[in-house]
């Protein structure tokens, strides 16, 4: 996403837009009617039905967990607005001299960008016990601290997966053998989630495999997590790296599984459990979600005997990269994880005051990705238990690249760097290396000679330019026997 459309993704009513927006005319998903047939008026009616209904699941549950937002200055006449400041014409959005967008959250806090305003903030350490022991080898690390980050995570942050989940049924619904030109075999796959507790639910997962044409054996798979996928850029894709290096490519579609919008939470897979009712606290939200739709994919690649089982990675960019970071937590069968620009609630530092923050995710526009607990660390970021470093420490010791990019100031690349010189105590203690220095590597510098990756390209919001380099990084895992694929 461009930079000075920041304030489409922070502001309440403006994340709120982007969200339903997603849902284009051209998109069609198991939890949204066909746009491709409403008119401009139908669709414009559907969408504010949404938005109504993500603001009133909101605030139920607010009101459920006894929290209210301050009562805030006019924006005009907010103090702890920065005097070069100017409100953007048309939006509720403000901008600097340079044109960089800011908002102001629920709870006050003005976007910021300055490293010098960052705040101060103390990271929960990944290897000291909650009794305050240390852990000083890999068994205590597995049998006591991990479990103790995962039940904070599942309880406080993205919700608890329930443990009667449906059964699901693949079927695959197409075959091409002459997919790309020839260099692929292309399969659409449908997962029939059983709906029978709760009818009105629709859920189904929505697989697009793309295996090399000249495979003489299993081969290495790269899960692409998606959602609303804009116009292909110029030059080679993922896809055609990927299959140039002899391995299989996948996309997973999110939306089958459950709407990206809080007035989607009595359908999808969430409405389905729920049998139509609201969220408590503590149960799952849109990301757990999404991870439990790509864990039941996983189960169908383990059967597919195009693929090799051990060797199945996943990449999501933006708030799927919050999801590929959550879906390799939850997993272990997720081989090696590429998380792009994820921001808050992903791979960059939730207690440092830059870019996307906890504020702006626990908004009317994006709570629904998160459990209900999370709305208590709005505007008390402090009081979280964990931070993104833990997340990345819930993943070790398996392979792990996080990307940031220059230019996408809200994804918060210093932070996400900070997190892996974090997380890297765990990768050792597992006997792995971390990310090898505490000092932000320039632009387009990878530093992939452990197995915590990072690399802060030139360039925006967007995942296309890390590719290469993660292909590069991952070639240390995965091995194939395949001929590389000639465009």
């Amino acid at each position: 996403m461009r930079k000075n459309a920041i304030a489409v993704r922070t502001g309440r009513k403006l994340a709120t837009f982007l969200t339903v927006g997603m849902l284009t005319v051209s998109t069609t998903y198991a939890q949204s009617p066909d746009f491709q047939k409403m008119t401009a008026d139908e669709r414009k009616a559907y969408m504010d039905k949404l938005r109504t209904a993500a603001q009133e699941d909101w605030q139920k549950m607010m009101n459920k967990l006894g929290l209210k937002e301050p009562s805030l200055p006019a924006l005009t006449e907010d103090p702890g607005r920065p005097p070069q400041f100017k409100p953007r014409e048309g939006s509720t959005s403000w901008v600097d001299e340079a044109g960089n967008t800011y908002v102001r959250s629920g709870w006050g806090n003005w976007s910021n960008y300055d490293e010098a305003k960052t705040g101060s903030y103390t990271l929960p350490d990944p290897l000291v016990l909650k009794n305050g022991q240390r852990v000083k080898n890999a068994d205590t690390w597995w049998k006591q601290r991990r479990p103790e980050i995962l039940s904070d995570y599942q309880n406080e942050i993205y919700g608890k997966t329930p443990t009667n989940t449906p059964k699901v049924t693949f079927e695959v619904t197409s075959t091409d053998r002459n997919a790309q030109n020839g260099r692929a075999i292309r399969k659409t796959i449908i997962g029939h989630i059983d709906n029978a507790k709760y009818p009105s639910a629709k859920p189904r997962i929505n697989i697009t495999l793309y295996t090399p044409a000249n495979a003489t054996g299993p081969v290495p798979l790269m899960v692409v997590v998606s959602g609303f996928m804009g116009p292909a850029p110029a030059g080679p894709t993922a896809m055609d790296r990927v299959l140039e290096t002899g391995w299989a490519f996948a996309t997973f579609n999110t939306g089958d599984i459950q709407l990206d919008n809080g007035g989607g939470l009595h359908e999808g897979i969430i409405g389905l459990m729920a049998e139509g009712r609201d969220r408590q606290p503590d149960d799952w939200g849109v990301l757990a979600a999404w991870s439990w739709g790509l864990s039941r994919a996983l189960d169908y690649f383990e059967t597919d005997p195009a693929i090799n089982a051990k060797q199945i990675g996943i990449e999501g960019h933006s708030r799927w990269g919050k999801t590929a970071l959550l879906a390799a937590a939850l997993d272990p069968r997720w081989a090696i994880t590429f998380a792009s620009c994820s921001g808050s609630m992903g791979a960059s530092l939730e207690k440092r005051n830059f870019g996307e923050v906890i504020d702006n995710v626990a908004s009317p526009g994006l709570y629904h990705w998160m459990a209900g607990n999370f709305l208590k660390y709005a505007g008390n970021w402090q009081a979280m238990p964990v931070d993104a470093h833990e997340l990345m420490a819930l993943i070790a010791p398996r392979p792990l690249f996080i990307t940031g990019g220059t230019k996408d100031s809200w994804g918060d690349s210093h932070g996400e760097f900070l997190a892996c010189v974090a997380a890297s105590p765990v990768y050792k203690l597992l006997k792995k290396k971390g990310i090898g220095t505490t000092e932000m590597p320039q632009p387009d510098v990878a530093l992939i000679s452990g197995d915590l990756a990072f690399r802060n390209h030139e360039g925006g919001h967007v995942d296309l330019l890390d590719w290469p380099t993660f292909l590069q990084f991952a070639q240390k895992y995965f091995k194939t026997s395949t001929p590389k694929a000639k465009r």
